[in-house]
This record gives structure tokens, sequence and C-alpha cells, in this order.
């Protein structure tokens, strides 16, 4: 089989639009991934924003207290987030299938 200009033609389109559909779908879980990371975050800054303002109130009285408070907060904070992760990957696999 020879390779003609037309033909070589169809194989270059069929590869670049190949290419612009890929570059368009990861585009798509990009931005859908994004909006959902952004969701997480603004949860996760105030709940943040909330620990900063613990350590702001710490004096010498009551910094056992708050300590303990604080590392409850990083404990329930890192299971979430840990659990989000587990989800997403059940997820996936559930979806590959």
């Amino acid at each position: 089989m020879t390779l003609t200009k037309s033909k070589f033609a169809i194989i270059l389109a069929v590869v670049i639009i190949g290419f612009g559909v890929g570059i368009y779908l990861q585009d798509l879980k990009h931005q859908e991934s994004t909006e959902a990371a952004w969701k997480a975050n603004r949860y996760n800054l105030e709940r943040f924003n909330q620990i900063r303002s613990y350590t702001g109130k710490m004096n010498s009285a009551n910094w056992r207290w708050m300590r303990d408070s604080i590392a409850q907060e990083l404990d329930s904070f890192m299971i979430l987030r840990y659990r989000r992760e587990v989800d997403s990957l059940k997820g996936v696999r559930n979806t590959g299938d």
C-alpha cells in the first residue's frame, strides 16, 4: 500500500482531530475537578481560619486546652480529607469497571 498525499492528509487530519478532542475532554475534566476543589477549599479555609483565631486567643492560662482543641481540629480535617480521597478513588474504580 502506497501512501499518497490524500491518504497522508486524511491520516494527519484524524490525528489532529484526535488530539483536539482529547485536549477538549481533558479541559472539561480539569474544570470539573477545579470546581470541586474550590468548594472543598472554601470549607477548609474557613476551618483553618478558625484554628488561626484559636491560636491568637491562646495564653498561658488556656494553652493546654487550646492545643488539644487545635490537634482535634487538625485530626478531623485530615480524616475528612482522607475519606474524600478514598471516596474519589472508589468512584474512579467503579467507573473503570
